[in-house]
């Protein structure tokens, strides 16, 4: 059997804060984590797995009421795939959205960096 892990093992395995284990326990996203007789939380292999799938979509940008609404759809089950699949499928679109205006800053970026070089350029083709 796996043993169970600490927060601070957690915290340094997924690269989150303790806070931040403590608060998506609070509101719901991960949890209830079990405890110990005196009172540490042990979090188990499946526990982790939820942190790492919320970790995920907090980095994609899904709200917090979306993916806590998500986790509780998820701990209910399969009558509820249809649900969650249209909460995906809508922060997908959200992340689509995101990256078509983060290229279009990515190229803005590239052209005034594109100009800065050729004025140094011209600049020091003119100094000789």
């Amino acid at each position: 059997m796996v043993r169970a892990l600490k927060i601070n093992e957690v915290s340094k395995k997924c690269d989150i804060s303790q806070d931040t284990l403590r608060y998506y326990e609070r509101v719901g996203l991960i949890g209830p984590i079990k405890k110990s007789k005196s009172g540490i939380r042990d979090y188990s292999v499946d526990d982790i797995n939820r942190i790492e799938f919320v970790k995920c979509m907090r980095g994609a940008d899904m709200p917090i009421d979306n993916l806590v609404k998500y986790m509780r759809l998820f701990d209910i089950g399969d009558s509820t795939i249809e649900e969650r699949k249209k909460l995906l499928l809508l922060q997908k679109e959200n992340l689509e959205n995101k990256m078509r205006d983060m290229k279009k800053a990515y190229d803005k970026l590239n052209y005034k960096i594109d100009l800065y070089n050729k004025k140094e350029l011209e600049i020091s083709i003119n100094k000789k």
